[in-house]
């Protein structure tokens, strides 16, 4: 069994060192464990520090391509380097180290496919009110939509088996927190999630700049998430919102005309049918969505299907 620890980077020359000099070199349950890092358009010394730290794998982007891209990359080319189980972490030494055999336990027992870290949010001091209220926000509705039992949908600290590995694309390119959990749940990828600790922060986080941004990127991925993974059901409540007062002014106009007084409430007709016919458009809009979700999810089995054909005909890596 090999494990594969990867990190995402982008110029973290300054904060690397001390997340390379947790990682462990041997975690129970595995013959081999190796670092990998996902360089993404780093200005900085990165690459030469992860070097120099004796990282194994050093993957490139041409460019800044963003967490969610840096991730994805970092899960194929760990398993084209045969990972059977791959951790991911972040390069500002965010994530308590020493709980890696804890999230891989899970998935050596056959207990789960992906074990996401749960953070003690509510006892982590440099969190705002605001970013906790978010942060507990976000994973409520991503344990709707996806009908998990994810504590901390946010956190980036999780051990992903090969199988699971080959099934998750992400759209989003702000993160892939939420979203991989979201495939996991309606793939059917056994998942659960574990009690880890973090460590003090490094550095601001470069995801949150302000309280602001966080509240408007938070809100947009939770929205896009809601649309993306159930778009019918948003889009069906939508349409009765429109339809409930296009049908009352409608039923108003119609008893006015009944009693002889239709000629002055026609502004209730006019209403009414504006509100009939554009719920009714966002209805015939949800279930044209509800089949490109379908085929998307055809598209995300077909690519499985295609790396799982490219993996078997690379090299078996010791």
């Amino acid at each position: 069994m090999k494990l594969i620890i990867q990190i995402p980077c982008h110029n973290e020359e300054g904060t690397l060192p001390e997340t390379l000099a947790d990682l462990p070199r041997e975690v129970a349950g595995f013959d081999k464990v190796e670092w990998l890092i996902i360089n993404d358009g780093s200005t900085d010394r990165t690459v030469e520090v992860a070097r120099e730290h004796g990282v194994d794998h050093i993957i490139e982007l041409s460019h800044n391509q963003g967490l969610a891209a840096a991730f994805m990359t970092g899960l194929e080319a760990s398993l084209a380097r045969g990972a059977d189980v791959v951790v991911n972490t972040d390069g500002d030494n965010q994530y308590d180290a020493s709980g890696i055999p804890d999230l891989t336990a899970p998935i050596i027992r056959g207990e789960a496919q992906i074990v996401v870290g749960e953070r003690p949010i509510s006892a982590i001091e440099h969190f705002s009110p605001v970013k906790r209220a978010l942060q507990h926000l976000g994973s409520w509705v991503v344990r709707k939509a996806s009908g998990t039992k994810i504590g901390d949908a946010p956190s980036g600290f999780r051990a992903i088996h090969r199988d699971a590995a080959m099934q998750l694309y992400v759209f989003d390119r702000y993160t892939y927190t939420l979203e991989t959990i979201i495939q996991a749940g309606r793939l059917g990828i056994p998942i659960k999630s574990v009690p880890i600790q973090i460590n003090d922060p490094t550095r601001e986080s470069r995801l949150i700049k302000s309280v602001r941004s966080y509240v408007w990127r938070s809100s947009k991925t939770i929205l896009r998430i809601a649309v993306l993974y159930n778009p019918f059901r948003f889009l069906a409540i939508l349409s009765l919102i429109m339809l409930i007062p296009g049908i009352v002014a409608f039923a108003r106009f119609l008893v006015f005309f009944l009693m002889g007084q239709g000629d002055g409430n026609i502004q209730s007709l006019i209403i009414g049918a504006a509100f009939i016919a554009a719920g009714v458009v966002t209805l015939v809009g949800g279930l044209i969505a509800d089949l490109i979700a379908a085929n998307r999810v055809l598209s995300a089995d077909i690519r499985s299907r295609l790396l799982r054909l490219e993996l078997s005909q690379l090299p078996k890596s010791k």
